[in-house]
């Protein structure tokens, strides 16, 4: 796999996945939303610490740096 998300992507994603995981464990978000937030916040963390989003190629987005 080649790496297709960049550097500050990925902050933000792990930023963003601590929100996540942040609002459900202090009840904010419950119920199957509250779920459905905590996996995505797994995907965002996953794809942030491997450098590659599916997503990104299947429309054919990068954020990585070309070498």
């Amino acid at each position: 796999m080649k790496s297709n998300v960049g550097t500050i992507d990925r902050v933000i994603r792990l930023l963003l996945a601590v929100v996540l995981v942040v609002l459900f464990f202090t009840n904010v978000v419950t119920g199957t939303l509250g779920y459905v937030l905590l996996a995505l916040a797994g995907v965002l963390t996953l794809t942030s610490l491997i450098s590659f989003c599916p997503l990104f190629l299947l429309f054919g987005i990068s954020t990585a740096k070309k070498k």
